[in-house]
C-alpha cells in the first residue's frame, strides 16, 4: 500500500498536574492517573484518540501491559462500549512496537522494531493511510517531540501533584507552538485536551 507523506502523527498520554506520566515510585507508580481512567471524560477521550488512526505505535512495556488487558475487554460483552471499541481497534490495528530486547511480536498484526523512532515514523508516513497513534509510550513520544514529528497531542490532565516521577516535557525539546482544538473537564477535575501543532 502506498500512501502520502502527510499521514498525521498523533500521541496520547495522561499526565499529573505537575507534568508527570508516572509517580516517584517508578514506571508502575500510576496512582495519580488510574483514578481518572474510567470517568466519562476519560472514556470519551479514549474513543476520540483512535477515531482516524490505522496504526498504533507502542513501546515494549506498554505493548506487553496492554496485551494482558485489552484483548479481554474486546471480548467482554459487558464492558463499557467505549472501552470495548478501543480494545477492538487496538487488537485489529497494525501495531509497531519499539524494543531492543523483544525477538518476537507480542501480538498479531505487530512488527517489532529496533531503530530510531524518527526513522520508523518517517517510513510509516510514506507508506499507508490513516493516522499514526503513538499510544501512551512516553519514550517514543519524547523522541518524536525532539524530532518535531508529532502533529497532534491528546492529553488527559489528572488533578493531582505527584511531587516527582518521569516528565514528558523535558528541557531541551525544540520550541514549538500548539493550538487547542478540544477541551473537556470532568466532575473530578480531570481534563481531556487536544492540541494541534501549528507549523
Amino acid at each position: 500500500m502506498t500512501g502520502s507523506a502527510d499521514r498525521r502523527v498523533t500521541a496520547n498520554i495522561s499526565l499529573s498536574l505537575d507534568g508527570h506520566y508516572s509517580g516517584p515510585g517508578g514506571p508502575g507508580d500510576m496512582g495519580a492517573i488510574v483514578s481518572y481512567a474510567t470517568t466519562d471524560v476519560a472514556r470519551g477521550h479514549l474513543a476520540r484518540i483512535h477515531e482516524n488512526a490505522t496504526t498504533a505505535v507502542l513501546g515494549r512495556l506498554n505493548a506487553q501491559g496492554f496485551l494482558g488487558f485489552w484483548p479481554t475487554v474486546a471480548a467482554d460483552e459487558n464492558a463499557d462500549p467505549r472501552d470495548r471499541g478501543y480494545a477492538k481497534w487496538l487488537t485489529d490495528a497494525e501495531k509497531v512496537v519499539f524494543s531492543t530486547t523483544l525477538t518476537e511480536s507480542p501480538w498479531d498484526r505487530t512488527r517489532v522494531v529496533n531503530a530510531p523512532a524518527a526513522e520508523v515514523i518517517a517510513g510509516l508516513k510514506a507508506d499507508g493511510e490513516g493516522e499514526i497513534l503513538v499510544n501512551s509510550s512516553a519514550s517514543v513520544i519524547k523522541d518524536l517531540l525532539a524530532a518535531d514529528l508529532i502533529d497532534r497531542l491528546y492529553l488527559m490532565i489528572c488533578p493531582e501533584i505527584t511531587g516527582g516521577g518521569r516528565r514528558l516535557f523535558v528541557d531541551g525539546l525544540p520550541a514549538s507552538k500548539w493550538k487547542l482544538t478540544h477541551h473537556e473537564t470532568g466532575e473530578l477535575g480531570e481534563m481531556a485536551v487536544v492540541y494541534d501543532r501549528v507549523r
